[in-house]
């Protein structure tokens, strides 16, 4: 008895060598039509949010949407940045890092502020604006809260993950300075939570994984409140351009993702 090559297995099954690579991209092909996590296209990763994380941040959560994972904080300083000092406003501003091994190879630590990536700097500001619009500046008074986000896994959507994590962390320490006395009420006009949207193979899709955000032909981050008011949206054709219809369509997908992330996120603060 002679064992068999998988490639003469293969020409015996299918006739030819080239029947062989028509059958082999044929099978990418089908793939290619699947997600690989096994979702549906408008099916949004599972999310999971761990309120009080740290021991000693006055807010804080564990957030987990499917693989990419990240700690968000947020701290109480009772002071503004000089541009605001003597207005009796307050300030909420954002930091964002990714630890070194949170990717599949090792990543340098972004040591300064000289030190930070084009890439961090854009969703720190992203973060710090979509917190700030649904908070009243004036009933904070002059303090600010620091929030500080750090992924420990990155597997696509980390900045949408830091958005919507950040909320209940932002939430917590507003809550906590209600209990002390610093604020009478909390200073919250409304909740905001973020996902990413894409096209991918030509299909529309919710929730984007790293696999599919790299093999994206349009990728969007959308960030929206619980109103349904946009905060922001970044949206970008990385091959062809992209249509209105399907610019429509992606909102709308997004929308519905969003809206899962508001439920949890409202499930957890009900609790705190």
């Amino acid at each position: 008895f002679k064992q068999k090559t998988a490639y003469e297995i293969g020409v015996r099954l299918v006739g030819s060598e080239m029947c062989i690579r028509d059958r082999l991209s044929t099978w990418k092909g089908i793939l290619d039509l699947f997600r690989i996590d096994g979702r549906e296209n408008n099916e949004p990763r599972l999310i999971k949010i761990e309120p009080s994380y740290l021991a000693f941040a006055e807010g804080s959560t564990f957030i987990e949407v499917g693989q990419t994972k990240l700690i968000c904080s947020a701290s109480v300083e009772q002071r503004v940045p000089p541009f605001l000092k003597g207005q009796g406003k307050g300030w909420v501003t954002a930091e964002y890092s990714m630890l070194p091994r949170s990717t599949l190879t090792r990543k340098p630590r972004e040591i300064g502020s000289k030190g930070l990536g084009g890439r961090t700097q854009e969703i720190q500001r992203l973060i710090g604006r979509s917190l700030r619009s649904v908070v009243d500046m004036d009933s904070l008074g002059e303090n600010s809260i620091l929030i500080d986000c750090d992924v420990v896994q990155a597997d696509g959507g980390t900045r949408t993950a830091a958005i919507t994590g950040s909320f209940v962390a932002l939430y917590q320490a507003l809550l906590h300075m209600v209990k002390i006395g610093t604020l009478k009420e909390l200073p919250i006009r409304d909740s905001v939570a973020a996902i990413s949207v894409g096209i991918v193979n030509g299909e529309e899709i919710l929730d984007l994984c790293y696999d599919e955000d790299f093999r994206a032909d349009v990728d969007f981050n959308v960030v929206m409140t619980k109103s349904g008011d946009f905060v922001e949206v970044q949206g970008t054709a990385e091959g062809r351009p992209f249509t209105r219809k399907s610019m429509d369509n992606l909102l709308d997908l997004a929308s519905q993702g969003i809206n899962y992330h508001l439920d949890t996120q409202d499930t957890i603060i009900a609790m705190l």
